[in-house]
């Protein structure tokens, strides 16, 4: 059901430092940052060969990472994210096994503009996934 590997999405306290550590430091390529307030989010990807990392702040106090880096000051792991190719169809695979899917289950629109869902990190070896429609 699921394919390659989208992305891992790191919390990190100061965007722009991250994004010149990974640009300057790493010599990656890096994106402009894109706010997503649907997500509570800011975003910046970087480009590697195989697959993208995403940084992300919080956008605002209601942010759902806020909450993360309240506990994290210095930022981590966040969840990572597997392209699947219908998303519907994945998420009732999911729920008919007894997988949780959070925000009620609708797939929104994710950070390319596709549609995503997130699923429970207690039913995945205590991690947040994304899954992304491609």
């Amino acid at each position: 059901m699921i394919g390659r590997l989208n992305h891992v999405a790191l919390v990190v306290p100061d965007l722009n430092a991250a994004a010149a550590l990974y640009k300057e430091t790493l010599g990656a390529e890096v994106s402009d940052a894109c706010a997503m307030p649907d997500h509570g989010v800011t975003t910046v990807f970087v480009e590697l060969p195989n697959t993208k990392i995403e940084l992300l702040h919080p956008l605002g106090d209601d942010s759902p990472v806020a909450g993360f880096l309240a506990k994290n000051p210095a930022g981590g792991m966040h969840h990572v994210c597997y392209e699947v190719e219908d998303i519907t169809a994945a998420r009732d695979r999911l729920r008919a096994s007894g997988a949780r899917v959070l925000g009620g289950a609708e797939p929104r629109i994710g950070a390319h503009g596709k549609p995503v869902l997130f699923l429970h990190p207690k039913d995945f070896c205590g991690t947040l996934i994304e899954l992304e429609q491609v």
